[in-house]
């Protein structure tokens, strides 16, 4: 099937595969891997010009428990230049289109991921979620994606962006295969479906990041609250609190030790955007760096009033393919950015939102709302 989306940087050919595939859970599904995650012996970029021609000795552990349960690996999915923009676009490997909403954004970072599962060219996928990457996709796409909570899946061969904030997790056309894959990336059961009995909270709107900015307000989780009262769930209206400082440098910080060995040193090898950012997180002072590390720990230990939260993944008109990343990147993805923060799980079923401390209450949460 041709790639007219863009969705993947490197194709793999699994005829072989496909003619004999072996056995396990995921026996001759094919799989499309976000190009973040080393494969060994294939190209993997990290979306960037600076590794387009690298290609690993090993593969990620994810990765290879996915292919050890029969997976079988079709490509390395597009992304933004090393994962770190909420729209579909590159410099080095073009735009990637969104087959369900041509025209406007796949959303970032797992771009292609969310696209290829769209479009048909995957049955299964594996992306990343630092900020929203992995849901905003997924709901621009009118798929499913987990944000795991924080550790619960391994980060080994994997390009860093923010290692306190960054999450491995499965993307899937269905809430069924998310959970299976999450099963054997997790080394965990499958959850058993369930939202009887739970309080459910209605998030309006999210807290901010601490940086003072008003955060976006809606009113589409609404739309959801009939059915999940019908499955026996207590829906009330709730709020999360801001964290007490900017946790914005903790973000910068990071990724300025993520890129150390190439920036600034090689800074001219990166596109516009990616330099912007980096170049801003250079100012970052030593004090708003400790702040926002104490902010984060705190709101960690944060204990939610709810078992679960209800929210959409984004709250404005999903942007076109070609808009300017600075300016959306904020409004578009709100509703997410929050969760990363506290380093909960967040299951994205098209644009709706299921959020919790830990990955067994939203899929057991998903499987009971696509069951229904």
């Amino acid at each position: 099937m041709g790639d007219h989306w863009n969705a993947f940087i490197t194709r793999v050919d699994p005829s072989p595969a496909v003619e004999s595939p072996g056995t396990g859970p995921l026996a001759g599904r094919t799989l499309g891997v976000k190009d973040l995650f080393d494969t060994a012996g294939i190209r993997t970029t990290y979306g960037s010009r600076l590794y387009r021609d690298h290609v690993p000795y090993r593969t990620a552990l994810s990765v290879q428990r996915l292919l050890d349960a029969g997976a079988v690996l079709v490509g390395k999915t597009h992304l933004p230049e090393f994962a770190w923009s909420v729209m579909g676009q590159s410099d080095w490997y073009g735009t990637c289109h969104n087959p369900t909403a041509p025209g406007r954004t796949t959303g970032g970072s797992s771009s292609g991921s969310g696209a290829a599962l769209a479009a048909g060219l995957c049955d299964l996928a594996l992306g990343t979620d630092t900020g929203c990457s992995i849901r905003l996709p997924s709901a621009a796409c009118g798929v499913v994606g987990l944000k795991t909570q924080w550790g619960r899946i391994s980060l080994d061969g994997v390009f860093p962006l923010c290692p306190t904030l960054d999450t491995v997790g499965p993307m899937a056309r269905s809430v069924e295969d998310v959970a299976l894959m999450w099963s054997l990336l997790s080394e965990r059961p499958v959850p058993e479906p369930r939202l009887a009995g739970l309080t459910v909270g209605l998030l309006r709107q999210p807290p901010g990041i601490g940086d003072g900015r008003e955060t976006e307000r809606s009113d589409a989780a609404e739309a959801w609250v009939a059915e999940l009262e019908r499955l026996g769930a207590r829906v009330v209206e709730t709020r999360v609190p801001d964290p007490t400082a900017n946790t914005w440098p903790q973000f910068q910080h990071e990724a300025l030790r993520s890129h150390g060995e190439t920036f600034p040193s090689r800074a001219d090898e990166y596109g516009a955007i990616m330099r912007t950012k980096l170049e801003a997180a250079q100012r970052a002072t030593s004090e708003e760096v400790g702040d926002a590390y104490r902010a984060v720990a705190e709101w960690r230990r944060y204990e939610p009033e709810v078992d679960l939260y209800v929210s959409p993944c984004y709250a404005i008109e999903l942007p076109p393919e070609d808009a300017d990343e600075l300016e959306v990147r904020l409004p578009l993805s709100s509703f997410l950015r929050w969760v990363n923060l506290t380093g909960w799980a967040g299951l994205a079923i098209g644009n709706m939102q299921l959020v919790a401390p830990r990955d067994e209450v939203v899929l057991a949460a998903g499987l009971a709302w696509e069951r229904r």
